[in-house]
């Protein structure tokens, strides 16, 4: 029980950080993308 314990306090960390700053990073990546697209519309 022990070990299980100390694998969630060590890794369960991480994880987490890295799900936030991904779920924040996708929004903006999703802008990006769209202004790529519109892009040869506005060089028109």
């Amino acid at each position: 029980m022990e070990t299980w314990v100390s694998f969630v306090t060590e890794v369960g960390f991480p994880i987490v950080v890295t799900f936030y700053l991904l779920h924040r990073i996708e929004g903006k990546l999703n802008d990006l993308i769209e202004s790529i697209h519109a892009l040869p519309d506005k060089m028109k």
